[in-house]
């Protein structure tokens, strides 16, 4: 193992992108915005029941349908597909976290390999980049949609390994989920847990090799001395 990871695989929902704005799309549609946490929980966790029983279903498919049914005996002001259409279609429309840019832009300074990796579409870390102006940083979006199962079963791990060209020790993943960082931990992975919020991380999970607060804290500790940042860069 070396003693700096060549690849960076950033979890999206949550961990890149600012999901608050979505509790406001429940709001339009006449629903209140405390609905909106309740139902990406929800989403989770069918979606890791369907991972835990060996199946698997897209991301959009599992988050439309418990809409539908979280909605349907709200008082709403438009129709019900069209106010599930309103909440899904507002995942493309979301910013980064205001510690993200820096982060990005100091981490692919020091040399690092930058990939995305998602239990959403590709699609949507496209959109969220792109809009972001930091695409062309990052060499690879991956989404379990092209792996046996969603994170944070052990192959959707290994299928990122494999899509990178490197064994899973050689990945750092960053999350701000705990049940992502055990998950990559279990499979082999580093992990650092991006901890904005002052939580407490669970005893129960396998702990972080990294706690931060803001990504740009990632690339000082993975390259504190900026020697070695330039001759990184210079190889690169």
């Amino acid at each position: 193992m070396t003693s700096t990871p060549s690849v960076i695989v950033f979890d999206v929902n949550e961990t890149l992108s600012d999901m608050s704005p979505l509790s406001t799309r429940f709001v339009e549609v006449g629903a209140p915005a405390s609905l909106a946490r309740v139902w990406f929980a929800t989403l989770l966790r069918d979606g890791f029941a369907l991972a835990a029983a060996g199946g698997t279903a897209k991301f959009s498919m599992i988050g439309s349908e418990i809409l539908r049914g979280v909605l349907r005996d709200v008082a709403l002001t438009r129709g019900l597909d069209d106010a599930v259409r309103h909440v899904m279609d507002g995942f493309e429309t979301l910013s980064l976290h205001p510690d993200i840019t820096d982060g990005i832009l100091e981490l692919k300074r020091a040399g690092l390999r930058l990939v995305t990796f998602s239990n959403g579409s590709a699609r949507v870390a496209e959109s969220l980049l792109t809009r972001a102006g930091l695409r062309g940083e990052f060499e690879a979006l991956l989404t379990v949609e092209d792996a046996p199962a969603w994170k944070p079963v052990r192959s959707a791990y290994e299928y990122a390994a494999d899509a990178c060209g490197v064994q899973p020790s050689d990945l750092l993943l960053v999350a701000v989920h705990p049940w992502d960082i055990h998950g990559a931990a279990q499979a082999g992975l580093r992990t650092a847990w991006l901890n904005r919020t002052d939580e407490t991380y669970p005893s129960y999970f396998t702990a972080p090799d990294h706690t931060i607060t803001a990504l740009g804290e990632l690339a000082t500790r993975l390259a504190p001395d900026p020697h070695t940042i330039n001759k990184r860069t210079d190889n690169a």
